[in-house]
């Protein structure tokens, strides 16, 4: 069994050396638990291990990322990067790709313009926020990472990351499973390894829309106890799930540490 790297060095003890190459991890949990430095961790380990990068990224700018890695001891910005809402081509070969908002903005503006010019007479309109538009993205970060001769199949190992699933079905929360197989469809692959983030909302302790634990090979929770009752911050981290590796049963406490990043105490 091949492993890859979470990137916290406690973390992957708990999995036995690391994910399973090839596996959908979700890290699930409410605002401010470290779901997206978990991703931070994963996709600079991958870098450091020359794996090329797919980082999406919905919650935040990409520049507010390496800045806040850079805090947390890891520099993104020692790699070449490339984003895809760039008008440039790259220069040379980027070793992470981006995926922003704005870059997605930009693969539906050109999905519909293609749908025009094959159908005038109905036009299709793809948004920013659907499967189809982030399918589409993702395969031309695969182009552009030159990983893959065929679209959409990898003859390296990639690293992709998407953080947050939950805003493609914010305003259908129903749909979240329908959406989370059509993406593990169309993009899953025994070279890519996938780490995917879903909020928790903080009144109700769910899912925005529930799915995505169905279709992941492996879920991390992280939680942090009741801020009124314990008068402080108390994160916490377990591996509920992970197929094809024994794992870790107990929770770990969790800190954030500047120059550390995620610390994990059992």
């Amino acid at each position: 069994m091949e492993r890859i790297s979470t990137g916290v060095e406690e973390l992957d003890r708990a999995l036995e050396g690391g994910i399973p190459k090839g596996s959908w991890v979700v890290v699930t949990g409410e605002p401010g638990v470290g779901k997206s430095i978990l991703c931070m961790h994963f996709a600079y380990a991958g870098l450091k291990a020359g794996d090329p990068v797919v980082y999406v990224t919905t919650e935040q700018e990409y520049k507010d990322v390496v800045t806040q890695a850079r805090q947390l001891g890891m520099d993104l910005s020692r790699y070449r990067m490339y984003n895809i809402a760039w008008r440039r081509e790259p220069e040379e070969l980027p070793e992470i790709v981006v995926v922003d908002i704005f870059g997605l903005l930009k693969v539906a503006r050109q999905m519909t313009e293609k749908a025009r010019e094959e159908s005038p007479e109905k036009v299709r309109r793809y948004a920013a926020l659907s499967m189809d538009t982030l399918i589409e993205a993702i395969n031309e970060a695969y182009s552009v990472l030159e990983v893959a001769k065929e679209r959409g199949t990898p003859e390296r190992h990639v690293r992709l990351v998407i953080d947050s699933m939950s805003a493609f079905w914010v305003d259908r929360p129903v749909m979240a499973r329908k959406y989370s197989y059509q993406l593990k469809i169309a993009t899953h692959r025994d070279n890519v390894t996938a780490l995917l983030t879903s909020q928790y909302a903080p009144t109700t302790g769910q899912a925005y829309g529930f799915g995505l634990e169905h279709i992941a090979d492996g879920i991390i929770h992280i939680w942090m106890d009741d801020v009124e009752t314990a008068r402080e911050v108390r994160r916490h981290l377990i591996v509920v799930k992970m197929r094809m590796t024994n794992h870790s049963r107990k929770a770990f406490d969790l800190e954030i540490e500047t120059g550390k990043g995620l610390v994990l105490r059992q």
